[in-house]
């Protein structure tokens, strides 16, 4: 990577400097880099290019690396003119913080503040930082035309492993029809199974879809781990996707992944909420049918039908948070 500006290596910037702003500079690969705020920046290309801004955002949990490192080699190579920029991007290192630290987060998970809710959470670090998130994506957003096309992907890495490595989940659509050409993208990017989000949800990808109606997913992409301890081959398939919609490419896949409906959250009420999981059960693990999956103070979740499955068990949350989604098959 290039040493001769921090857009070389922006996540060496960040960790280096977590509350330092990337400088803004015109670089000679053709593109005006802004830096907006510790580990934000947006790219342009100085040619003309086509109507479409992108956010690309990483990092909003702090033990989640692998993405990161991804967006920031992606970064690396537009700046030095590796790979041609063709739309407005803007890149987001979500929690520096908590990257530094090597945490999930400091105070509280941050993909649970959006949509306002960090109001309820002044005191936590994460916080101020998801409103800080919101107004630059608000910023970001409503500079495009009517017409111009909106995309966020939130890319992380999952606490637990999967039965299905990289899956997808599209935010509730707000009675807007599915996009069919944004499920082939991410099939092509080699995630073959998403979740359809059935509710309004407190996530980063949920707060751009409802507000400015930007095509926005999160991505799943395997299991969290370390700096330093990532496969990075293993997400060839994102990067050579988000490579190709940089550069104004078109998808080529028709192909399209497999769906799950969210049934019904898990809510943990009381501390006497207990999952009959193990703690190593991977997501989207089946649930036969008849199978006492959690239980609460006048509450008991049953698995019904042999075709649902469990994903984000987490029985450590506060009470009042989500322990878990039981998904089923789904088709549009």
């Amino acid at each position: 990577m290039s040493t001769t500006h921090p857009y070389g290596d922006l996540l060496a910037f960040t960790l280096t400097s977590p509350e330092a702003i990337p400088p803004s500079l015109t670089l000679e690969a053709g593109i005006e880099a802004t830096g907006v705020a510790p580990g934000v920046a947006i790219l342009r290309p100085t040619r003309p290019h086509q109507e479409a801004f992108i956010l690309l955002s990483a990092g909003i949990h702090g033990n989640e690396t692998a993405p990161v490192e991804v967006l920031n080699r992606i970064v690396a190579d537009l700046c030095d003119g590796r790979l041609p920029l063709d739309v407005t991007v803007m890149v987001m290192f979500g929690n520096p913080a908590a990257l530094v630290a090597g945490r999930r987060y400091l105070d509280y998970d941050m993909n649970r503040l959006f949509m306002g809710r960090h109001a309820g959470q002044l005191q936590a670090v994460e916080a101020r930082r998801a409103a800080q998130l919101e107004e630059m994506a608000r910023a970001f957003f409503t500079q495009a035309d009517a017409g111009a096309r909106r995309w966020h992907y939130d890319l992380h890495t999952a606490i637990r492993g999967s039965v299905f490595e990289q899956f997808g989940i599209y935010p509730f659509p707000d009675g807007r029809p599915h996009d069919r050409s944004e499920l082939a993208w991410l099939a092509e990017a080699g995630i073959g199974t998403v979740l359809l989000h059935s509710q309004p949800s407190a996530t980063f990808s949920y707060f751009t879809s409802h507000h400015f109606g930007a095509h926005a997913f999160t991505l799943e992409l395997g299991k969290a781990r370390p700096f330093g301890q990532n496969d990075l081959p293993r997400f060839a398939g994102i990067d050579r996707a988000l490579r190709r919609r940089l550069a104004g490419l078109s998808s080529t896949a028709g192909i399209q992944p497999q769906l799950y409906r969210a049934k019904y959250d898990l809510i943990k009420e009381t501390e006497a909420f207990t999952l009959y999981l193990a703690d190593d059960v991977e997501n989207f693990t089946a649930l036969p049918d008849g199978y006492l999956i959690a239980e609460d103070v006048g509450m008991r979740y049953v698995a019904h039908g042999g075709q649902e499955r469990i994903l984000f068990p987490n029985p450590k949350v506060a009470c009042g948070l989500r322990a878990g989604i039981v998904v089923e098959p789904a088709t549009l």
